[in-house]
């Protein structure tokens, strides 16, 4: 069996992410709180993924045993998103709603204005096929954590 020469931390995806999805949002939290909030089947489930999350740096243990994220460990996990509130969402969202609304407007007024009609068309579905389709791939990528 060949053997990796990759240093740094492991590769967080699966339930291992979603443990620690749960601390971003939740803040500290005990292993059985964490273990009844992500449906874990035992406590050593949820131990093994707080231990994988501990052991990569994400996460860290305070004196009362409680689990919390490790500070700047987000930047590493979530690059490509952005955290408000409780909520998780592609950086490329707020791009795509915004050219999605400029669009619209251009569309709308390009209706006076009939010779600009084509270029409006070809450059607007562009980006806007652009901005979609890296939102909903960052998206996935967030969808195949939970």
């Amino acid at each position: 069996m060949a053997t990796s020469n990759k240093k740094g931390p492991p590769d967080i995806h699966g339930n291992t992410l979603r443990a620690y999805l749960y601390l971003v949002k939740s803040g500290p939290s005990e292993l059985r709180e964490v273990q009844r909030a992500l449906g874990f089947s035992t406590p050593s489930l949820a131990s093994y993924h707080l231990g994988r999350l501990v052991e990569a740096g994400y996460a860290s243990q305070d004196e009362h045993g409680r689990y919390l994220p490790a500070q700047g460990a987000s930047n590493a996990i979530l690059d490509g998103y952005t955290k408000l509130g409780g909520v998780v969402v592609p950086q490329l969202l707020f791009f795509s709603l915004l050219f999605s609304i400029v669009i619209g407007f251009f569309a709308l007024m390009s209706l006076s204005y009939a010779a600009y009609v084509p270029l409006l068309v070809a450059a607007s579905v562009a980006m806007v096929v652009v901005l979609w389709y890296e939102t909903a791939k960052v998206w996935r990528r967030l969808a195949s954590w939970k």
